[in-house]
């Protein structure tokens, strides 16, 4: 199975979002499902976190390659769409 590490605070309103987002991206699509998911929570995980390069959460890594890092500026949408990107890239 692939599986992605999501790093992500546990009240972080984009991480939120994030967490919305995939749940209604696996439902609109099954095969999104099929991707494993470590959700590395980086205040509680701050070795983990600190080694990986980047800065804002949710951000998405797969095989050590940065997929997608969240800014304070993304809506929902513009999240979801990230997202979506990023499982098509995993997925190949």
């Amino acid at each position: 199975m692939k599986e992605i590490e999501l790093f992500y605070l546990s009240h972080c309103p984009y991480c939120r979002n994030a967490m919305n987002a995939i749940d209604e991206l696996t439902r609109e699509n099954s095969a999104y499902s099929t991707i494993g998911i470590k959700w590395i929570e980086e205040s509680e995980e701050p070795l983990i976190a600190n080694s990986y390069d980047y800065y804002n959460v949710p951000t998405v890594f797969y095989e050590g390659k940065k997929l997608y890092e969240a800014k304070p500026s993304h809506s929902y949408d513009v999240i979801k769409e990230n997202l979506k990107k990023a499982f098509d890239e995993v997925l190949g």
